[in-house]
């Protein structure tokens, strides 16, 4: 009868659900993997810079912390970013799905942390192996 029938529906759209929340678990490391790639890689792309600070006078401390300041601006312009795209995303699919909240704030401040988390990460080994080498060896690369 209708228990059946509504049994059956509500599976359908648990399974729905379990899929695209698999899918947005799938596309959050996708993201934390190209923050941390693109983070490494600016940090490493200013490793001659780095040098000429430390030959100047820099001390580790102060030049990882300038590479992480550097690095966290960068990565919170685009958490901003990806925050307002992933609202106006959200309220654009829960006009299409019945029941989807439009926002969810421990999901999205899960997400931001979780990608900000990555960038500190990416950012912090970098400039930490940056600042202790040989201002020599780096104005050489």
């Amino acid at each position: 009868g209708m228990d059946g029938i509504y049994r059956a529906y509500a599976q359908d759209r648990r399974l729905q659900g379990l899929v695209l929340a698999a899918l947005g678990t799938v596309a959050l490391l996708v993201a934390a993997l190209g923050v941390f790639g693109v983070m490494s890689l600016a940090v490493a792309e200013r490793t001659r810079e780095i040098g000429i600070r430390a030959a100047l006078g820099g001390t580790p401390g102060a030049i990882a912390r300038l590479v992480l300041a550097s690095g966290m601006r960068l990565v919170s312009a685009g958490i901003a970013a990806g925050l307002l795209l992933a609202a106006a995303v959200t309220a654009f699919l829960s006009s299409i799905f019945f029941g989807l909240r439009a926002f969810d704030p421990l999901v999205f401040a899960g997400a931001a942390a979780l990608l900000g988390g990555v960038a500190l990460a990416a950012s912090w080994w970098p400039a930490r192996a940056a600042a202790r080498v040989d201002p020599m060896i780096a104005l050489r690369n």
